[in-house]
């Protein structure tokens, strides 16, 4: 009996004590995130980050007090947020007021909602990789008397020849094109240089230790080795070719790079000044075959079984929480407890109901709860209103998620 199944066990004898407990209304899909590996995870984070602070990638929460709670710990500081609305938010919820908004922004309403409030202003940075995006943010304001903060998202996908491997985000690639928006940036008024982001995708979301797959894993191994070497060559470039072409015109307050899967890798570069991490806190499934890393699984949902087709089946009520990205096999939820269930080939997690095989399959009753660990992190939390925070065999809390507060960022 592995490790991993008597965790899994234990994991549901857990749940099912908590769930007995009526004093907690329990609306499937019923979220949950385990205290104690929450927290497990977050102590890991900072060790490999070796120093450098964190900031919190909201996206993989989506709980403001699950985001109080990551920025509670020594070595987490500041937010990198998916919008600025949600930014904008946070800032005036209190959760946060160092703020990075991790993708360029042409929303009108929240631009001018930004510019209009100092307070906000000073707190926010938002990122651009093009004069169009200073060009929209210039024809939403009537004064320049706000400054806006930016930071320059530059490309950090690796580069072989007319290849490109990584997350196809900004043009800004060599230092000269850097360079060229940094001086426009610093040109305008209105405008202040404060950052720049290397988020290299293809190191952090990309597992490299895959069952069965010896041979995948030890190419993707050594696309993140290639990629690793070049890019700390070129962020030294692009350091340099800024301090040389800007001169004493900007003083960068940070350099963000990473994400949950290549913390200490980034933060062994001399030229990042901080770390992003979300995913890592709840150690969702795809971020279980890491050779660099093993978050523990802290985030569940769970449904009831409402069929018995047949003996060797129980069919639960929904399931079917699919994760973005390319549409195959590992954006599925997994049946993780009880241990040993698995989706079917035919229906595979349907929105309506998920039917479920294996052992286990023959023991459960109408109205038990079947776990499920979501493919990804944050997206799991706009399927309910609230997480309920476990703490050993009970829930310690209740909490509400954006969607809980109305909000769809």
């Amino acid at each position: 009996m592995t490790h991993e199944f008597v965790e899994r066990n234990r994991l549901w004898a857990r749940l099912t004590a908590a769930a007995r407990d009526t004093s907690v209304p329990l609306t499937p899909p019923i979220c949950v995130v385990d205290l104690d590996a929450f927290e497990a995870n977050a102590a890991d984070l900072v060790r490999r980050a070796a120093g450098k602070p964190i900031r919190v990638a909201s996206k993989s929460l989506r709980v403001p007090a699950l985001i109080r709670r990551a920025l509670a710990t020594p070595g987490f500081s500041g937010v990198l947020s998916f919008s600025l609305a949600e930014a904008l938010w946070l800032h005036e919820e209190g959760v946060a007021e160092d703020l990075l908004v991790a993708y360029p922004t042409v929303d009108a309403a929240s631009l001018r909602t930004l510019v209009a409030s100092p307070s906000a202003a000073a707190a926010i940075t938002l990122v651009v990789d093009s004069t169009a995006h200073l060009d929209v943010i210039d024809s939403l304001r009537h004064s320049k008397a706000v400054p806006v903060r930016v930071a320059l998202d530059v490309d950090a996908g690796l580069r072989m020849g007319r290849q490109h491997v990584g997350p196809k985000r900004s043009p800004l690639y060599d230092a000269d094109d850097v360079v060229g928006l940094a001086r426009e940036v610093a040109g305008r008024r209105g405008f202040r240089l404060v950052g720049v982001m290397t988020y290299e995708g293809q190191v952090a979301g990309v597992p490299d230790e895959m069952p069965h797959q010896r041979a995948r894993s030890a190419v993707v191994r050594r696309m993140k080795s290639a990629s690793l070497a070049q890019l700390e060559v070129r962020r030294r470039e692009v350091a340099e070719a800024l301090q040389t072409g800007l001169r004493d015109a900007v003083a960068l307050e940070f350099w963000n790079a990473g994400g949950s899967g290549s913390v200490a890798e980034a933060a062994a570069d001399p030229v990042v000044t901080e770390v992003s991490a979300g995913s890592g806190l709840l150690g969702p499934a795809l971020f279980d075959h890491y050779q660099s890393f093993a978050p523990q699984p802290a985030a569940v949902f769970g449904v009831p079984v409402t069929r018995r087709p047949s003996p060797q089946i129980a069919t639960v009520h929904g399931g079917g929480l699919v994760a973005s990205g390319p549409a195959d096999k590992h954006r599925l939820p997994v049946p993780w407890a009880p241990p040993g269930l698995h989706l079917t080939s035919l229906e595979g997690a349907g929105e309506v109901q998920t039917p479920l095989t294996g052992h286990p399959a023959a023991l459960l009753r109408i109205g038990d709860l079947v776990w499920f660990r979501h493919a990804k992190s944050g997206e799991l939390f706009e399927h309910a209103n609230q997480a309920h925070l476990l703490r050993g065999a009970a829930f310690e809390e209740s909490v509400a998620t954006y969607r809980g507060l109305g909000h769809v960022f």
